[in-house]
């Protein structure tokens, strides 16, 4: 690995990203199958909404921006699409069954954004990027599940779309650790800063 960081750092990838005010929280997906290692979970996706309790606190305690995702499929399957053709079990997430409720313990409160997606992003086909804009949201952090899948593209969306992406390291998860910190490493590199919740709590204190 030390030979490939070279190659980053020699080739200019890696540079540091300003994290402009202000400042906004998206949590993608951390919903009851996600958390679930019988369905979706498994891998470090417990410890990561644990973390990402505390999280979502000190950002409504900081007046931010907060959305959240589910991916919620029609009853029907009328928009049952090449996502769900590789991941056929993604069909059963419906708006009213359990695996598809985000967690109890991040439970969205009233004037946070819940985005209904049935693709990896986040923003692709919702209102997410004008609902943040409209707030003034520069600097994004992004929680959520899982990471080398719904984290990443929103993440790369969320650059796409002019937004500064934090991912908080330990508050995003997924069912295999090497995929985890692969995507981690990839998005610091490209797309992202990257930061455990308390260092990313400190570095946006008074921003």
């Amino acid at each position: 690995m030390h030979a490939e960081i070279g190659t980053y750092q020699r080739q200019g990838f890696g540079a540091a990203l300003p994290l402009h005010g202000p400042h906004g929280l998206l949590i993608v997906d951390f919903v009851n199958g996600f958390a679930d290692p019988q369905v979706f979970g498994g891998g470090n996706i417990p410890e990561a909404i644990a973390a990402t309790v505390p999280l979502l606190a000190a950002a409504r305690e900081r007046g931010w921006a907060v959305a959240h995702s589910r991916i919620v499929y029609a009853d029907d399957d009328a928009d049952h699409n090449i996502f769900s053709i590789k991941v056929p079990g993604m069909l059963g997430l419906k708006e009213h069954t359990p695996a598809s409720a985000i967690v109890p313990e991040l439970a969205p409160r009233a004037g946070e954004l819940v985005v209904r997606k049935t693709v990896p992003s986040a923003f692709f086909g919702t209102s997410l990027a004008a609902w943040l804009a409209q707030r003034g949201v520069q600097t994004l952090l992004v929680a959520g599940a899982v990471t080398s899948g719904c984290v990443r593209a929103s993440v790369v969306d969320a650059m796409s779309w002019g937004f500064r992406p934090l991912v908080v390291s330990d508050c995003v998860g997924d069912r295999a650790l090497a995929p985890h910190e692969a995507n981690l490493f990839d998005m610091q590199q490209k797309y992202a800063a990257v930061m455990t919740r308390d260092e990313a709590l400190r570095a946006l204190a008074g921003r």
